[in-house]
C-alpha cells in the first residue's frame, strides 16, 4: 500500500486548485473519489430496475444541470446526493479541519451549484428529487419511492 501511495502522490499532476496534502495516503485516497456511478447512485438504480423502472438517461447532457438520473420523457430529474461534497441538511457531515478555508468555499460552492442545477429545471418545467446518502442507507425502499411516485405524477 504504501508504494501505491508513494507511486499515486507522485505521479498525479495537481492543478493548483487544492491544497496539496501533507499526507501521500490523503492524495491515493482522494484520488479514487468518483463523480458519477457512485456506490449510493448504483444502489438507487439496481432499485428502479427492481421495480420494473427503466428508460432513464444517465447524467443526460441535454437536460440543465446534467442530473445523474433523467426520465426525460417525463421531465424528472434525480440527483443522488453525497452527504459530505453536497453539505446534507439532514445529517450535516463535519467539513475538515485542516484547510479549512479551501474546504469550507469548496462545499459552499457545491450547494450554490447544487441549488442553481434545481432552479435551472424547474424553470424549464421539470419535476426534481433529491435523494441523500445518509437516508439511502437507512432506508432505500422509502427514498426510492419518491421517484417512482414523481414518475407516475408525470405520467408514468
Amino acid at each position: 500500500m504504501a508504494d501505491l501511495c508513494r507511486v499515486t502522490a507522485r505521479s498525479y499532476l495537481r492543478d493548483g486548485r487544492s491544497p496539496v496534502p501533507t499526507d501521500p495516503r490523503v492524495s491515493a485516497v482522494m484520488s479514487r473519489i468518483r463523480s458519477k456511478h457512485t456506490g449510493p447512485e448504483l444502489r438507487v438504480r439496481q432499485a428502479l430496475r427492481a421495480r420494473g423502472l427503466s428508460g432513464y438517461r444517465l447524467h443526460h447532457a441535454q437536460a440543465p444541470g446534467r442530473p445523474d438520473i433523467a426520465f426525460v420523457g417525463r421531465k424528472v430529474a434525480v440527483f443522488v446526493h453525497g452527504c459530505f461534497w453536497h453539505g446534507c441538511p439532514h445529517c450535516r457531515p463535519r467539513r475538515p479541519a485542516t484547510h479549512r478555508a479551501f474546504w469550507n468555499a469548496k462545499l459552499d460552492r457545491n450547494r450554490a451549484r447544487d441549488a442553481e442545477k434545481a432552479r435551472a429545471l424547474r424553470r424549464a418545467g421539470w419535476r426534481v428529487v433529491t435523494l441523500w446518502e445518509c437516508k439511502l442507507a437507512r432506508g432505500l425502499d422509502r427514498e426510492v419511492g419518491k421517484v417512482l411516485r414523481a414518475v407516475r405524477e408525470r405520467g408514468g
